[in-house]
C-alpha cells in the first residue's frame, strides 16, 4: 500500500519535534541532558495528589469517572476565576475560560480556530518550537519578528504589519510567552506591551498571549499580562497550564478569552475529544480549594533559583571568550548564543560524544536560518549534572573553535 497517495495535506506539513526526537536518544544514563523542557520530578507534590485523588474517588466518583462538559468542570473554572483574579488582578466570568488538555491543545485549537492555509501570523524569532509546529500544521505563514534581551521588538511587529497591510493583507495573530520566554529566557517589559498591545490594536489582529512560566518568578516585579493591559477589550486571548507549576502529568490547562472565542472553541473541542478528563480536573480543582498551589510555587521557585544560579556561575567560569547568555529572570530556560561562525545543529554528535545533550536553537526560529544558539534547561538536572553537564559543554564548543 502507497499510504503516500492517502495521507491528508495536514501530514504532508507535519514534521517531528527535534526536542522529542532527541529526548529518544538520550536513553544512555552517562549522558547529562538540559534538553527536555522537564520539571524537577523531585519536587512533584506527590502525597498531597495521592491523598486528593482518594477523597476525589471517594466523594465525587459518579462525577469524576462520568463524561464532563467541553467547556470544563465549573468547580474548576470557579477555582480559577479566583486564582486569576488573586493572583493577576484579573477579573473574569466562568464563560471567559475553557479547559483544555494542557497548552499544547490550546495551541492547536488556536491554530484551528484562526488558521487557513497560507494565512499570516507573527511571532517572535525564535519561538517556542511547539507553537510553531501547531502553526505549521496549520499551514500559516509564520513571520518571526527580531527580538533582543528584553524580547520580541514592537517596532519589527509593526513594520510586518505595515507591510503586510500594504499588499492588502492581515496578519490573524501575533503569538508571544511574555514571560521567561521558551526558548530564550527573556521578559517583555510592561512598557513595551502596552506599545505592542497598542499596534495590535491599530492593525486590528488579536494578541495570543502564552503563559506557562509566569508564575515561577526569582527575581523583579512581574510586567502586567497582556490580558490584564487590554481591560477586558477583547485584543488578548491568554493560555495557561499546570504543566510547569503543578504537575504534567496531569495534562492540564486553560484558554482565557473573550466569550466570543470561547464558545467557537467549544465547538472545536467537541470534535476533538469531548472533553478534558474530569477526574483529573477534580483533583486540580481541590489542590487549587486547599491552598497547595501557590505553596507548592514556593517551593519550585526557590529549587529552580537555585539552579539558576548554579548553572549561571558555571557558565560564567568555564565558557570561552565570544559566548554569551541570558539571564532569565525566572522559568526553565537559558539561550545560549556562540559566535556565528558555529553551528550547534553540527556541534551536537560531539556533545553527545562528550555525554552532554542541548536542543539546538535552529528548530525555533521560523525561517530556520540562525545556526549558533541553544537552549538550556536548568529545571531538571540535579546540582552536581549541572556542575559537570557545564564542563562538558563548554570543552565541546572550546574544541569547535
Amino acid at each position: 500500500m502507497d499510504y503516500n497517495k492517502l495521507f491528508s495535506a495536514v501530514v504532508t506539513r507535519s514534521k517531528a519535534s527535534a526536542i522529542r526526537e532527541l529526548l529518544k536518544i538520550l536513553s544512555k544514563p552517562q549522558i547529562i541532558s538540559f534538553a527536555g523542557g522537564l520539571p524537577d520530578p523531585n519536587m512533584f507534590p506527590t502525597k498531597d495528589v495521592a491523598d486528593i485523588m482518594q477523597d476525589v474517588l471517594k466523594n465525587s466518583s459518579r462525577e469524576a469517572l462520568q463524561y464532563g462538559t467541553t467547556e470544563g468542570q465549573e468547580s474548576l473554572k470557579q477555582e480559577l476565576v479566583s486564582l486569576l483574579k488573586e493572583t493577576e488582578g484579573i477579573s473574569c466570568q466562568s464563560g471567559n475560560l475553557l479547559v483544555v488538555s494542557a497548552a499544547q491543545q490550546a495551541l492547536d485549537m488556536v491554530a484551528r480556530l484562526f488558521l487557513n492555509p497560507g494565512d499570516h501570523i507573527i511571532t517572535a524569532a525564535p519561538t517556542y518550537l511547539g507553537a510553531l509546529q501547531a502553526f505549521h500544521v496549520a499551514g500559516a505563514d509564520i513571520i518571526g519578528a527580531k527580538s533582543d534581551n528584553n524580547g520580541v521588538l514592537a517596532q519589527d511587529i509593526e513594520a510586518i504589519l505595515a507591510s503586510l497591510k500594504a499588499k492588502g493583507e492581515i496578519c490573524k495573530f501575533i503569538y508571544l510567552v511574555p514571560d521567561f520566554q521558551n526558548p530564550t529566557g527573556t521578559t517583555i517589559p510592561e512598557e513595551r506591551r502596552l506599545k505592542i498591545l497598542e499596534i495590535a490594536k491599530k492593525y486590528g489582529t488579536l494578541i495570543v498571549e502564552d503563559s506557562p512560566y509566569r508564575q515561577v518568578r526569582f527575581e523583579g516585579k512581574a510586567p502586567k499580562t497582556f490580558y490584564q493591559l487590554d481591560h477586558g477589550e477583547g485584543n488578548v486571548a491568554t493560555l495557561f497550564t499546570f504543566s510547569k507549576v503543578f504537575v504534567p502529568g496531569f495534562r492540564l490547562g486553560y484558554i482565557l478569552g473573550p466569550q466570543e472565542i470561547i464558545k467557537k472553541l467549544v465547538i472545536l473541542k467537541q470534535s476533538m475529544d469531548l472533553c478534558t478528563s474530569p477526574i483529573l480536573q477534580l483533583a486540580a480543582k481541590e489542590y487549587l480549594k486547599r491552598g497547595l498551589l501557590l505553596e507548592h510555587i514556593k517551593n519550585i521557585v526557590a529549587a529552580y533559583k537555585e539552579k539558576r544560579d548554579l548553572m549561571l556561575k558555571m557558565l560564567k567560569d568555564h565558557m570561552p571568550a565570544g559566548v554569551t547568555w541570558t539571564h532569565p529572570e525566572g522559568g526553565l530556560f537559558l539561550w545560549l548564543t556562540m559566535p556565528a561562525h558555529l553551528n550547534a545543529a553540527k556541534m551536537l554528535p560531539l556533545a553527545l560524544e562528550h555525554n552532554v545533550a542541548y536542543v539546538s536553537g535552529v528548530d525555533f526560529y521560523p525561517q530556520a536560518d540562525v545556526h549558533n544558539d541553544m537552549r538550556l534547561n536548568f529545571s531538571y538536572s540535579s546540582r552536581e549534572q549541572i556542575i559537570e553537564g557545564i564542563k562538558r559543554l563548554a570543552q565541546t564548543i572550546k574544541e569547535n573553535l
